[in-house]
């Protein structure tokens, strides 16, 4: 048997980070993980068209602030803010505990194909229009790899393609170091819903090494990105004669230099 560990939690504390931060003295420890759970569930259930990736959740006295990181922040703001504002309300009757605000934070992802959250949840739906799951496969490693990835792996499990018996499929592009601690590697889980039964989808993502006790950089968008974004292509026009074919020296139409005099 294959002794397996989760790439995630196995470089917690070396450069990952825990997707909840606080710390009670008291016997509540166990009702707040449950409840951390279940606003993880809510959330993703309320914003399964928003490409959510992880929600962070950290709780300060009696405030509770929640980082989402999601592909469309747009979906979940809404038009003028009201998405947000309604989120807000529905995770407050979640909680249900007077006296205990909630601040909602929404990050927006930059290389969406380099989270390995979001790719799974691709592929699953995918499987789910029936696309061929070697296909679907083969194209999320080709636009990871595009992304900047320096190593990508998907398995697939389940009655693949309708067959009657279940079976793993995988592959592999680039190199994906599982027991390198230093690896900056991204693990994603999701499960696609089809006639035949669930597929099961996991996506290891290698992002780069990291130097020792560095911490794995956030993958989202700085407010300076945000405005550059869209802008980058909009810049000033090249003069008409500079590094073009046509010459931008002294040549006459014809694309030969005139003559000096005498």
């Amino acid at each position: 048997m294959g002794q397996k560990v989760h790439p995630n939690g196995f470089r917690v504390g070396i450069h990952r980070g825990w997707r909840s931060n606080w710390f009670v003295a008291d016997k509540d420890v166990a009702a707040l993980i449950e409840e951390d759970q279940h606003i993880r569930i809510f959330l993703k259930k309320e914003l399964a068209n928003a490409g959510v990736s992880k929600i962070e959740i950290s709780r300060k006295a009696e405030q509770i602030t929640l980082e989402i990181y999601t592909a469309r922040p747009g979906v979940v703001v809404g038009k003028g803010g009201a998405g947000i504002e309604s989120l807000h309300q529905k995770v407050k009757a979640l909680v249900n505990r007077p006296g205990v605000d909630v601040k909602i934070s929404i990050l927006e992802i930059a290389r969406v194909d380099l989270e390995s959250q979001l790719v799974a949840e691709s592929i699953a739906q995918q499987l789910e229009k029936r696309v061929a799951f070697r296909r679907a496969m083969k194209q999320a490693m080709q636009r990871c790899m595009r992304a900047g990835a320096i190593g990508v792996k998907v398995m697939v499990a389940g009655r693949l393609g309708g067959a009657e018996i279940a079976r793993t499929e995988w592959a592999k592009e680039g190199r994906i170091p599982l027991q390198t601690l230093r690896a900056d590697i991204d693990y994603g889980f999701a499960e696609g819903s089809t006639l035949m039964g669930l597929i099961g989808i996991k996506v290891w993502i290698f992002r780069g090494e990291l130097e020792r006790g560095q911490w794995s950089p956030p993958n989202i968008k700085t407010q300076q990105e945000r405005g550059q974004q869209g802008g980058e292509n909009r810049g000033e026009r090249k003069p008409r004669n500079e590094g073009g074919g046509g010459g931008g020296d002294n040549r006459d139409r014809t694309g030969k230099k005139p003559r000096k005099a005498g």
